[in-house]
């Protein structure tokens, strides 16, 4: 599944890759960095903001990311009244966002390696009987959502960071509920949708990247610890 956090790091040879990314044949990620997701269910920028310096640090250059993405809003955009605890002010929410970026800023990973992402857009009847079932009411509005998303897309802007508007990507298509599981939560459907606009903005950004293990293809036959014990691209 999606996960709020993720980011690519350049690989040191042995290092094992990891991450949903890694494990799509199309990228050619697995050879060239690891790929980390750091997803906390239910948590918020707030919660956020307080956990970042204990999952990015700075080190050295092969410990910077070349690629982070940050997921937040949908929790953060739940109503104030409905659910208090995940709720999150828009003006904070935007702040928090700002202070993610100017952290990872401080830690060597300069604007233009971070993608913001938008929450998604609510499915508000599948989701209601969700909440229904909790035997709650009705605790998230797509409106509202959109605001958080507008809010997103601000924050890039003033920051200088990508940005993937998922909420208005989906909602371009006739039935965007395909795509969310629950009426909140994305579908298989819709990861490999967030996947495939995800994917050429990191693309960007790793494809200058060295292979550091060989292309299957690629490896002697004969005597395999020849090309894969090397630099990798011989």
């Amino acid at each position: 599944p999606a996960a709020p956090w993720r980011c690519a790091r350049p690989r040191a040879a042995g290092v094992p890759c990891s991450g949903l990314a890694c494990c799509s044949s199309g990228t050619p990620s697995p050879r060239k960095c690891d790929v980390l997701n750091r997803g906390f269910s239910g948590y918020n920028t707030r919660w956020a903001k307080i956990i970042l310096p204990r999952l990015i640090r700075k080190g050295n250059s092969l410990d910077i990311p070349v690629a982070v993405t940050i997921f937040f809003g949908a929790n953060d955009s739940a109503l104030k009244d409905e659910n208090p605890k995940q709720h999150i002010p828009l003006e904070e929410y935007a702040a928090n966002l700002k202070s993610m970026v100017q952290y990872l800023k401080s830690v060597d990973i300069p604007e233009n390696r971070v993608i913001l992402i938008t929450p998604t857009p609510l499915c508000e009847t599948a989701w209601e009987e969700q909440c229904i079932i909790q035997g709650c009411k009705l605790n998230r509005l797509n409106s509202v959502v959109g605001e958080y998303a507008n809010a997103c897309l601000q924050v890039a802007q003033d920051c200088g960071t990508d940005v993937l508007d998922l909420w208005t990507l989906m909602q371009d298509s006739q039935d965007f509920s395909s795509y969310l599981s629950d009426g909140l939560h994305l579908s298989p459907k819709g990861n490999e949708f967030l996947f495939s606009h995800l994917w050429p903005l990191i693309e960007k950004k790793v494809s200058s990247l060295p292979l550091l293990l060989p292309y299957w293809r690629d490896v002697a036959e004969a005597k395999p610890e020849l090309s894969l014990l090397g630099d990798g691209d011989n």
